[in-house]
Parts: structure tokens; C-alpha cells; sequence
């Protein structure tokens, strides 16, 4: 059966492909990580959990598990709240946006579309809806950034976590749990479970048991692949991800959208270029 997709759909899965090499400067670039781990983080992972749940000020394991959904039992809790006995989340917000920033100037330099494209982001970033989406509510309560690339950042931000939050609400909706949610999406790529990045560290009975839970549901077949089930539910998901996150156009004119992506793709372009590190 064949779907069709609605234009505010596809540009919003496009602008997707845009933005999320900006963001990823935050986990794959030295300048984020180094600004964190100045604050006496111990790790990286400190790093991580310190700079995304900050906005979320100081909530138990608990809460942000539930946000961030798709961590395995228990890997939450060895970071929160001991990150808040060494920092606040202030100083990690703050630290997060300086060190991005900077990983963005130095990969971007003097890009000539890299202003309007920060004002343009940033004007579809902060007119989306916050119901629903407790992360992307939770960055909208922070100043928007004064300094293009900051603010370009900061955007980005904005735009994936507020589409992140829709996803969830699809996998929800699907019955996929965190954890599935990582094997359907390597399973999709052609990629064996276990040698996936986020899940290939988990204990190999532990994996297999969420791997044997989706091939009884009829998501994976018996030669370790998604079914045709499968495969539909994914692509489900993914719709309806895109449907959920077109809702952060409606605060741009037509133009400003074509105008938004033109400005969009030769940042993007070095980003990937550059791996976004």
C-alpha cells in the first residue's frame, strides 16, 4: 500500500536531513565535551546527560529516563543525579552552548548564509507547539542566543528535540519500546542488532530478549530481519514523525521555508563534509 506524503511533511523531513548535522556538532565535536568536562564531569557520558536533561533543572533518573526514552534500564540512573552533586544545570547550559558554538565557528567559519539561516531557524523553532513535548517545552524556557552561531545552534536544538518528541509520541503510539526502538531502526539499516552503536553494549541476553519479544509480535522474521510488518511499522513511525514535526513550519511564510532550506544546505553540506567534529 503506498502513502502518500503532504508537502509540509516531506519539507519537514527534509529540513530534518538540514538541521541534524548542526546539532550533532554537540555529541561528535571536542569543544562541547571539553566545556563540560571542565565543569569536573567525570566522562562523557556525564557530559551527555549533564548538557540534555539541564533544561529539565534538577529531576530525578526517573523523569529524565521517561524523556529521553530509549536508554536500557538503569544507564540513566548512573549519571543522574551524581552530575547535579558537581554542577547545576545552569553551568551546563551555559557550557554546552559555548562549547557548540565554537565547534560550529571553527567548521563553519565565515559562511555567508549562516546569519539568515540563524534567524530563520530560530523563527520556526520557537512558534512550534510545546504541548506534548516536554523536552522541546523544556529548551523553550531558555533565552534564545545573541551570537549567529549560537543561535544557529540553539535552533537547531530547538527544531530536533521538539521532532525527537513527536517521534516518541509515535513509538508510543506503535507499542515500540526505547530499546526496540533502536533494534528496529538498525534492522531497517541493514545492520545486526548487536552491532549497533547504542544498544551493541548491552549484555547479549538482555538484547536478545527484546530481539525474541519483536520476532513474537511479528515485527522480525525468522532469518533475523524485519518482516514485512516490521518494515510497515517503521515506516509508520516515520510518517507520522514527519506529519508531527511540520507543525514547527507554520510559523514561516512559503518563502521563508524555500528561503530557510536554500540557507540551510551549504551548512549542512560542510557539516557532513566535516562529520560534524
Amino acid at each position: 500500500m503506498q502513502s502518500t506524503v503532504s508537502a509540509p511533511a516531506a519539507t519537514a523531513r527534509h529540513l530534518h536531513a538540514l538541521v541534524e548535522p548542526i546539532h550533532l556538532v554537540t555529541y561528535f565535536a571536542d569543544e562541547p565535551d571539553q566545556a563540560l568536562l571542565a565543569l569536573g564531569l567525570r566522562n562523557t557520558w556525564d557530559a551527555y546527560f549533564a548538557g540534555r536533561a539541564a533544561p529539565l533543572g534538577r529531576v530525578p533518573a526517573a523523569v529524565v529516563d521517561a524523556v529521553f526514552y530509549n536508554f536500557a534500564p538503569g544507564e540513566v540512573a548512573r549519571h543522574i543525579p551524581h552530575i547535579w552533586d558537581i554542577t547545576t544545570p545552569e553551568q551546563a547550559i551555559a557550557a554546552r552552548e559555548q562549547g557548540c558554538a565554537a565547534a560550529l565557528r571553527r567548521i563553519l567559519g565565515d559562511t555567508p548564509t549562516l546569519e539568515r539561516a540563524a534567524d530563520l531557524a530560530t523563527k520556526a523553532a520557537t512558534n512550534a507547539p510545546t504541548h506534548g513535548r516536554v523536552l522541546y517545552a523544556a529548551l523553550r524556557t531558555l533565552p534564545v542566543p545573541e551570537e549567529p552561531f549560537a543561535r544557529l545552534w540553539h535552533a537547531a536544538t530547538l527544531l530536533r528535540e521538539h521532532r525527537g518528541d513527536g517521534h516518541i509520541a509515535a513509538l508510543v503510539a506503535a507499542g515500540i519500546g526505547g530499546t526496540e526502538a533502536h533494534v528496529l531502526h538498525a534492522l531497517s539499516e541493514g545492520m545486526p542488532a548487536e552491532q549497533f552503536g547504542r544498544v551493541h553494549h548491552l549484555p547479549a541476553r538482555q538484547l536478545a530478549a527484546v530481539v525474541d519479544g519483536m520476532r513474537e509480535r511479528g515485527l522480525i522474521g525468522a532469518d533475523g530481519w524485519l518482516s514485512d510488518e516490521g518494515r510497515e511499522t517503521k515506516a509508520r513511525i516515520e510518517a507520522i514523525t514527519d506529519d508531527l514535526a511540520a507543525a514547527a513550519l507554520a510559523g514561516l511564510e512559503p518563502g521563508e521555508r524555500d528561503e530557510l532550506v536554500a540557507a540551510l544546505e551549504p551548512i549542512a553540506a560542510a557539516l557532513n563534509a566535516a562529520g560534524s567534529r
